[in-house]
């Protein structure tokens, strides 16, 4: 098959995809939710099934399934997840729906279009033996049940697909910041907060002490390091001094040194109210992926668009992190934001750009054969 024959084909399954992509936002996937996340992977599992022509495996971890397509010789894993950060009951209030060229829904661009130009572009190979797939059914809660099955199988792996969004230009992404989620836990003493206040600690007021002490943290002049607090609680009554109060903490960074420099950093801060204590949750959750594994994926890319007759895209650097993160945090080369070219991810205005999906499927079909040698381009 030429370039040109490629991407033609890929332009004669748009009305295909749309119809699938329909189908699957309408099977909703909220985070945690296992009677949703199972229908949706029956759904997926009977159509990457007959994609790769091999029965796929569903690993539950804690009530949580991911999908499985293991190779033998695994050069490629094309990575991907099909959970949303939306509730159960958001379809029926914002459903579906086509407007022009854009298509909007909840988790159309993060990243269920994504996944059906993955499924799009694994039927256009002649040969998708060497091909790994691994959708994951946690990615928007923090990977926490799929980690190791998305460890061992990029280590299995010559390189790894990540079919997330890409920018709303078309970007793909060769870099993406590190994470770390922290909660900060202050003990008081609990007292009657009119009649006896000076008896009691306040946790509160400890905790409000240490946002101000966290917000110092961040270097967003020097290297982009931010340190949000997020999620505050605290109190029983209000009439009572809170006996504990905690708050969550976001931390991002290019780079595994600066998230180590924060967290040891947040592990030392002491209690500012006397006979007030500490506790620290969490840690670091992913490294940053680091652009240079990415640069040569970026170049075959670009030749491949370029063969391909359509505008090659250039590797951007993104704040959020992806499951890449752990891919490429292993040394295994990892390429990310090969799926839908959208925007507005977690947003009640997601999209996803119709025009360019036949493109971006055969820009990852294209990239595969080229890792895989299953001659599909000459």
């Amino acid at each position: 098959m030429t370039s040109e024959t490629l991407l033609a084909t890929a332009h004669d399954m748009n009305q295909g995809m749309l119809d699938r992509l329909e189908t699957l936002v309408s099977y909703e996937s909220p985070p945690g939710s296992s009677p949703h996340l199972h229908a949706c992977a029956d759904l997926l599992t009977g159509w990457f099934d007959r994609a790769l022509g091999r029965p796929g495996r569903r690993v539950v971890v804690d009530g949580v399934p991911h999908l499985l397509w293991a190779a033998d010789q695994q050069r490629v894993l094309m990575l991907g997840h099909y959970d949303t950060v939306w509730p159960a009951g958001t379809t029926q209030d914002r459903p579906f729906a086509v407007a022009g060229d854009l298509a909007t829904g909840p988790g159309v661009c993060d990243m269920k279009a994504g996944i059906v130009q993955m499924l799009s572009a694994l039927s256009l190979l002649p040969d998708a033996s060497h091909v790994g797939v691994l959708l994951t059914g946690d990615e928007e809660s923090g990977s926490v049940t799929s980690r190791e099955l998305i460890e061992r199988q990029a280590r299995r792996s010559g390189a790894v697909l990540v079919c997330e969004p890409a920018t709303a230009e078309g970007h793909v992404k060769v870099a993406r910041k590190g994470g770390s989620v922290y909660r900060l836990v202050a003990g008081g003493r609990a007292a009657h907060a009119g009649a006896e206040p000076h008896r009691g600690v306040n946790a509160t007021v400890e905790v409000a002490h240490q946002v101000l002490t966290l917000l110092g943290l961040g270097a967003p002049d020097i290297g982009g390091t931010s340190v949000t607090p997020t999620l505050l609680s605290g109190g029983t009554t209000t009439n009572t001094v809170p006996e504990q109060a905690s708050v969550a903490i976001d931390v991002r960074a290019w780079t595994g040194a600066e998230l180590e420099r924060v967290d040891e950093a947040i592990r030392g801060l002491t209690p500012r109210l006397p006979e007030a204590a500490l506790r620290v949750e969490g840690g670091i959750n992913r490294y940053p992926m680091e652009a240079a594994l990415a640069r040569p994926l970026l170049d075959l890319v670009r030749q491949v668009a370029r063969d391909l007759g359509v505008p090659p895209p250039d590797g951007a650097h993104a704040a959020g992190a992806s499951d890449g993160n752990f891919t490429a945090a292993l040394g295994v080369p990892t390429i990310d934001g090969l799926g839908a070219v959208g925007g507005g991810s977690h947003a009640r205005d997601e999209y996803v750009d119709l025009r360019r999906m036949p493109e971006r499927t055969a820009l990852l079909a294209g990239l595969a054969e080229r890792l895989t040698g299953a001659a599909l381009l000459r």
